[in-house]
C-alpha cells in the first residue's frame, strides 16, 4: 500500500503513465509537470481553475500515480523540485565519446533501479511467493528483449527446486496457457504489457483458472486487466534507451528479489537444492 508520507519520481510517474491518459487528463499531466514548483504551492480549486480540469479529475489522477490524494501529490512535487534527482535522464547525443556513453547509460541503469524499487509492494512480492510456492508447476511468458528474462526466471526457480517451464515462442504460449488450470501459477514478463502475443497468452491462462503473475511497466496497460498480482518496474524508455536496456534491468532485480523471497520461505530446501544443482555443474567447469 502507498504510504500518506513524500513519494519520489512523481513526475517521472507521470511521464510513465502519460501515454494511457485521456486527452483531458493530459492537459493536467503536461501542466504539472512544466510547473511543479506552481502546483506545488496551488490549492485543489486554483489547479482546477488554471487547467480548466475538474477536482475529482484531479483527485483521479492522482490515484492513477498511485498516491492518495492532491496533497501527496504537492508535497511529493515540493520535494523533487527542491531536491532535483542525482541522475537526469538524459538522451544520447550524436557527438557523445564513450565515457559520456558510458556513464549516461549507467545512470539511466541506476535511476531505473532506484524508481522500481520506489514503486515496488513488498505484498505483491510476497503475495506472488503464496502463488507460487502452492502451484503444482510454474509456467513462464515472455517475448522478445523480456524472453530472456524468462528464461533467466526459470533458471533461478530450477535452482532451488520449482518445476518451471519457460515458453518463448508465441505459438506455444498459446497452447500451453489454454492447458493450465487453478493448480498453474504463470508468470508473464512484458514491459508494455501490450504486446500481442503475450497478451493473448496470459488471457488464456486466466481464463483456464491459472493463478496470474505479471511483471511490467507501472503505466497501465492491457496485460494488467488479466493479472492476479502486479510486480511493477519503472523505467522511462527515451530515444536510445529502449526497453531492451533499463527496463530489463529492472526486470531483472524484481526477478531477483521473487527468487530470494522463496527461497527464504523454504530455506532448507532451496539451499539443499542449490548446493545438489552446484554439484551438477561443477562436472561442466574444468
Amino acid at each position: 500500500m502507498q504510504s500518506a508520507g513524500l513519494v519520489s519520481n512523481v513526475i517521472n510517474r507521470i511521464r510513465v503513465r502519460y501515454d494511457s491518459l485521456g486527452p483531458r487528463t493530459q492537459v493536467l499531466a503536461d501542466y504539472v509537470i512544466q510547473n511543479p514548483l506552481e502546483v506545488a504551492g496551488l490549492s485543489i480549486t486554483q489547479l482546477a481553475e488554471k487547467t480548466d480540469i475538474s477536482e475529482g479529475s484531479i483527485i483521479n489522477f492522482c490515484r492513477q500515480l498511485g498516491l492518495k490524494g492532491f496533497q501527496q501529490l504537492k508535497l511529493s512535487l515540493a520535494q523533487e523540485v527542491v531536491q532535483p534527482v542525482q541522475f537526469i535522464h538524459e538522451d544520447l547525443q550524436p557527438d557523445d565519446d564513450t565515457p559520456t556513453i558510458c556513464r549516461k547509460m549507467f545512470h539511466a541503469g541506476e535511476q531505473a533501479l532506484k524508481d522500481t524499487l520506489s514503486i515496488l509492494d513488498p505484498d505483491a512480492i510476497a503475495a506472488a511467493v503464496d502463488v507460487i510456492r502452492s502451484a503444482k508447476r510454474i509456467e513462464i511468458y515472455g517475448i522478445g528483449s523480456s524472453a530472456p528474462i524468462a528464461e533467466d526466471a526459470q533458471y533461478r526457480m530450477l535452482r532451488i527446486g520449482l518445476d518451471a517451464k519457460v515458453v518463448v515462442d508465441s505459438h506455444i504460449q498459446a497452447i500451453s496457457a489454454s492447458r493450465t488450470g487453478p493448480d498453474v501459477a504463470v508468470l508473464t514478463i512484458s514491459h508494455s504489457g501490450a504486446t500481442h502475443e503475450t497478451l493473448a497468452a496470459t488471457r488464456l491462462a486466466k481464463e483456464a483458472g491459472a493463478k496470474v503473475i505479471v511483471v511490467t511497466n507501472f503505466a497501465s496497460s492491457p496485460i494488467q486487466a488479466f493479472a492476479d498480482i502486479k510486480l511493477f518496474t519503472m523505467s522511462r524508455e527515451t530515444k536510445f534507451r529502449t526497453e531492451a536496456m533499463t527496463s530489463r534491468i529492472a526486470q531483472l532485480c524484481v526477478i531477483d528479489a521473487l527468487i530470494a523471497a522463496l527461497a527464504m520461505r523454504d530455506y532448507d530446501n532451496a539451499t539443499s537444492t542449490l548446493r545438489q544443482t552446484f554439484d551438477v555443474l561443477s562436472l561442466k567447469r574444468f
